[in-house]
């Protein structure tokens, strides 16, 4: 929480993490500073290198930002800036298509954030909207579309912690454990969807920001200078994407085609949605459903395969239109992959955050504030807060997930009485609180500067990495706060789901309207 704590009051989060993960090793270490020092390096940070799925989301990190180095150098980029200028006219179309292309990333929310950013900045940079403002919307519409959807790498994690609470719940209610487990984990899951309140409404505010134009806080003075001054980011900011390289910029000559940039991008997403099938399908045999098939696919091996096709498809385009040398290609190519460190070394230090919580215990200490003397009632309320105080100070809402929906769906069930579930009066209770976890998880990871996809929005972005989490933490806290409000509290003393949403969506819109700035006339 002290990371956290400097990183936004100094604006400076590499600093900040390290010394966040140096003094949680120095609690761990007894409080002998030499013995920490030492810790820091061999007990939080290279294990958080070594560990599989952390490598391979930097791999797929660095050979997506070396696609688009390529595509940059070949003039895809900006073949797609100008494919895409007429109908993008001005900023607010720009940020409706920014927010289409993130609905139309469904199925992973890191290929969504790392390829609707690098796609979409060169757009946003001509229309003068903000970095601050493209992060916003890349960061806010990637983990909910993928939290939504049935067929995502998210569902198949969440199908299987639904289905460990559910094992655990019969396990400890041994005479409705045959009620327990007849019910199918894709079906619950399916069920919460009207009930993940956070990730419908920051979908939907997102859409409202960019319809009617206007913003609050530090979001609106970012979105103001940006577009009378033409400044795209604060001056003096540090960007978590290095742009400036020449080799970033087209090769002199060439010939601004978007194909050349659409189809490697066509190509990552194909590969990727092919892998999942694939992997899932060895997984599950022949016969298996289709959800079933997604369920249990691998998506960091399918990342890694879609990123390096979209790679080699790059390549052979560029060398095949004689536009780069092989030579030019692989520079452009490790340009793309060096303008990523930075948010690297800062995904490094976040998981190692990570790690120095879990040492001391953070996530169980807050799962034991949860008991059965709490109102059944309240039991969505508390936890969702405690899912995003947990995703904000761990910055990892799968981590959150995998801690809580374990202790949770046995304990509603405990609480509700089997006799009640399913089909009960209280199995809405049940929903809610299922629901409650992702969307607090969700909740807490954009509030969170250490949480991984908020790094990758800023990288993606090319913005500073705080100024992204300072103009988005008002947006969060808003929705945030309507949804707890309407949705978990509302709903668990019987109002029904759509009203909850109608009622927030409603709220949004006053808000903004009284409240929210127009921040270009001209629009």
């Amino acid at each position: 929480m002290l990371a956290i704590l400097l990183a936004l009051i100094f604006r400076e989060v590499i600093t900040a993490l390290f010394a966040g993960v140096w003094l949680g090793a120095l609690a761990v270490a007894g409080f002998n500073p030499l013995k920490a020092t030492g810790r820091l390096i061999d007990q939080f940070v290279v294990p958080a290198l070594t560990d599989a799925d952390h490598v391979a989301i930097l791999v797929f990190s660095l050979l997506l930002g070396g696609m688009v180095g390529i595509v940059a150098r070949n003039g895809g980029t900006m073949g797609i800036v100008e494919s895409v200028t007429p109908f993008a006219r001005n900023a607010k179309r720009g940020k409706i298509a920014t927010w289409a292309a993130g609905l139309a990333i469904f199925f992973d929310d890191y290929a969504n954030t790392l390829i609707v950013g690098n796609t979409m900045r060169p757009i946003t940079d001509r229309l003068k909207i903000s970095r601050e403002k493209l992060a916003y919307l890349v960061d806010s519409t990637a983990a909910p579309v993928a939290a939504l959807v049935p067929i995502s790498t998210w569902v198949g994690y969440e199908i299987s912690l639904i289905s460990d609470g559910l094992r655990i719940a019969a396990e400890q209610n041994p005479n409705g454990a045959e009620i327990i487990l007849s019910q199918n984990p894709f079906d619950i899951f399916l069920q919460t969807i009207p009930f993940l309140f956070y990730p419908l409404l920051a979908l939907l505010f997102v859409l409202m920001t960019s319809v009617m134009n206007r913003d609050f806080g530090p979001m609106a003075e970012a979105e103001f200078r940006a577009a009378t001054k033409g400044e795209l980011h604060r001056p003096g900011a540090t960007l978590a994407t290095d742009t400036s390289s020449d080799l970033m910029s087209p090769k002199e000559g060439v010939t601004y085609r978007w194909w050349n940039a659409a189809i490697p991008v066509l190509t990552v997403i194909v590969v990727v949605l092919a892998g999942l099938y694939t992997t899932g399908r060895s997984s599950v045999g022949p016969d298996a459903p289709l959800r079933a098939v997604f369920a249990e696919a691998d998506p960091f091996s399918t990342l890694l395969w879609g990123s390096l096709a979209g790679c080699l498809i790059a390549i052979f385009i560029s060398i095949g239109q004689r536009t780069l040398t092989m030579h030019e290609c692989v520079d452009a190519w490790l340009a793309g992959m060096k303008a990523m460190m930075i948010a690297m070394i800062i995904l490094t230090l976040a998981w190692s955050i990570g790690a120095v919580t879990e040492e001391i215990g953070t996530a169980q200490y807050l799962s034991l504030l949860l008991s059965d003397r709490i109102p059944l009632q309240l039991m969505p309320l508390i936890v969702f807060v405690t899912c995003a105080v947990m995703a904000f100070a761990t910055g990892t809402s799968w981590g959150t997930m995998a801690i809580m929906l374990p202790v949770v769906i046995p304990l509603t069930i405990s609480m509700g009485g089997v006799a009640t579930y399913p089909g009960g009066e209280q199995v809405e209770i049940l929903l809610g609180v299922t629901a409650s976890v992702l969307a607090g998880a969700i909740f807490g990871d954009h509030c969170s500067p250490i949480s991984d996809t908020t790094v990758l929005s800023s990288t993606a972005s090319a913005c500073d990495h705080m100024d992204h989490v300072r103009t988005q933490l008002p947006y969060a806290v808003l929705v945030g706060l309507i949804a707890m409000v309407l949705g978990n509290v509302g709903t668990a003393y019987g109002l029904p789901p759509w009203a909850a949403l109608l009622g927030g969506v409603s709220l949004l819109f006053l808000f903004l309207r009284f409240r929210g700035r127009v921040v270009s006339v001209a629009d």
